[in-house]
């Protein structure tokens, strides 16, 4: 097997940390203090879990991993290409081809959790007091159901995340920040501006766009492709400028009036 030094950690945790971020600056409009503090405590965690999964994985106590090389999807799912040598017994000598990518990222939703569990009660106990007592601990019951199911994501489809991960980041940034403006009632650059925390929602879909267009990208051709960044203001731009063509008052008062 052929290894290949600074390998991402992968694409799920990455993905899923890189949404959390998401998802934390485009509640900043919407929420309360005492439920910020439970997103930025959480951000916390999942930061403090990744740092603690690289230092725990060969070479230990740097961040960065060695790992097999990709070369196909059957790679991800060595558990169904089990010899049969007389055709009639199966010989169970399944190894994980893309060590440790498969399940590195078991032992980050395990420090997730852990983490979670040792310090978001305290945190959240002491200083979310403008929270209901049910209501603090919502986020705690919710991740008790969201890691199981994540888990069960990277164990059957992990092999298919790793190959269309940067599609989905591509795909849920631009439904996200189209929702968000339509949402926020943004129709032109100045119901943009006029509010900073909207500028923050643009700039991070605007990270997630160019973290999309640099993953896709070949590695070894990646000067070649860097001028694709450009497109990342894009889709906002595309958004402001046919947003009056499709106000729905608009519409229809033109079919009132017979146009």
């Amino acid at each position: 097997m052929v290894l290949r030094e600074k390998e991402q950690i992968q694409v799920l945790s990455t993905a899923s940390y890189m949404l959390r971020i998401l998802l934390l600056l485009s509640v900043l409009c919407f929420i309360s203090s005492s439920a910020l503090f439970q997103h930025i405590t959480a951000l916390f965690e999942c930061t403090m879990a990744a740092v603690i999964t690289l230092l725990v994985s060969e070479p230990v106590g740097v961040l960065y991993i060695r790992s097999c090389r990709v070369l196909m999807l059957s790679d991800w799912y060595t558990m169904l290409y089990n010899p049969s040598p007389d055709y009639v017994t199966t010989v169970h000598c399944t190894h994980e081809a893309v060590y440790p990518l498969y399940t590195i990222v078991f032992i980050y939703y395990a420090f997730c959790l852990v983490l979670m569990m040792l310090l978001r009660p305290l945190l959240v106990k002491k200083i979310a007091c403008g929270l209901g007592k049910s209501d603090r601990f919502k986020s705690i019951y919710a991740a008790l159901y969201f890691f199981p199911i994540l888990t069960v994501l990277q164990a059957v489809g992990g092999g298919l995340l790793y190959y269309a991960f940067p599609y989905i980041i591509l795909v849920l940034s631009l439904v996200t920040l189209a929702v968000y403006m339509s949402a926020s009632e943004i129709e032109n650059c100045y119901d943009l501006l006029v509010r900073k925390k909207r500028l923050i929602v643009l700039f991070s879909h605007w990270l997630l766009h160019a973290y999309g267009i640099i993953s896709i990208s070949r590695v070894d051709k990646l000067e070649q492709d860097l001028p694709l960044l450009a497109l990342v203001p894009t889709p906002a731009l595309f958004y402001l400028f046919t947003a009056k063509f499709t106000e729905p008052s608009r519409i229809l008062s033109e079919g009132a009036n017979g146009h």
